[in-house]
């Protein structure tokens, strides 16, 4: 379990990091972001996968259909929506959207896997999902309904969807194929997908500039990071702790987000982020040890 734990502490540091480097480089289109970042990622995986992918054929196409509907959902377009979404709104915006993926999959992981949730676990998701928004808000809850909300928001209902749905898929399917075979298997349909959206991309804003510096490093970032490592942990941390309990820990995105922020760009964090970062990892640490908690406590369901 702290392994698991440690692994999504990691998953959502790197997230974060997406959401920063996806809006710094936000000159480039979404499509062309996300090809990048998965053909970086599949050149990484490549040399030390391909030979496991091959001698183990007949389980991805044995499973076929589950595996590219787990494909398009968690790695072709989860992150094109984000990108997309962040050429209208902001990374605080895009962060505090994303939270709302943990309650979805709670939802999806009762009706679907049949997860049994205990009620203190139903209350630590809203907790958590409550720190979140006070974390964005900066302690004024009210101004959420006043939030300026544009096409961006919109997009991001698209992630918050796909994100839920590959959870569910990894639960069901992913210990079924070798990690880094399943993940390069994942990356070269997702760049068969994606190629004809960044041809049509291109055909519209003509060709990016892809090669100065700062984009070089930001989609190098992408590649390995978000794209790889994080990936790899996910679905390891979900194999322990479930769907739903591991997508509670991106209820800490808006607090990494923010940290990033001040780090990188000098902002200031208020005492109202404490809090409600603080209020996060309650919320957290509740879901994650809700079944232990029912037996000391007892509970009921």
């Amino acid at each position: 379990m702290v392994t698991a734990y440690f692994l999504m502490i990691l998953v959502v540091i790197f997230y974060a990091g997406n959401i920063l480097v996806g809006k710094a480089i936000n000159d480039l289109l979404p499509f062309t972001i996300a090809f990048f970042r998965l053909l970086i990622a599949f050149l990484i995986v490549l040399p030390f996968a391909w030979k496991k992918t091959w001698e183990q054929r007949e389980i991805f196409i044995k499973y076929k259909k589950p595996f590219f509907w787990m494909t398009l959902s968690g790695v072709t377009f989860f992150n094109t929506f984000i990108y997309g979404s962040l050429q209208f709104t902001s990374s605080t915006n895009v962060a505090v959207l994303e939270t709302l993926i943990p309650a979805l999959t709670v939802v999806l992981s009762a009706y679907i896997l049949k997860e049994k949730l205990y009620r203190i676990q139903w209350a630590g998701v809203m907790l958590s999902l409550l720190g979140a928004v006070w974390v964005v808000v900066d302690g004024s809850i009210f101004q959420l309904a006043r939030m300026d909300w544009n096409p961006g928001d919109l997009i991001m209902t698209g992630a918050i969807i796909c994100w839920s749905a590959y959870s569910i898929f990894v639960k069901k399917y992913m210990h079924l194929f070798p990690a880094f075979a399943a993940l390069l298997v994942m990356t070269g349909l997702s760049l068969i997908v994606l190629l004809p959206f960044v041809a049509a991309e291109w055909m519209w804003a003509g060709v990016p500039q892809l090669f100065e510096p700062d984009i070089v490093t930001g989609l190098i970032y992408l590649g390995i990071f978000p794209s790889f490592i994080a990936l790899i942990f996910f679905n390891r941390a979900v194999g322990i702790l479930g769907a739903s309990k591991a997508s509670v820990f991106l209820n800490f995105l808006p607090v990494a987000t923010m940290l990033g922020a001040y780090m990188w760009l000098g902002e200031t964090i208020t005492i109202m982020q404490i809090t409600g970062a603080a209020i996060v990892i309650s919320g957290v640490l509740i879901t994650t040890q809700g079944s232990r908690l029912k037996k000391q406590t007892g509970i009921t369901n």
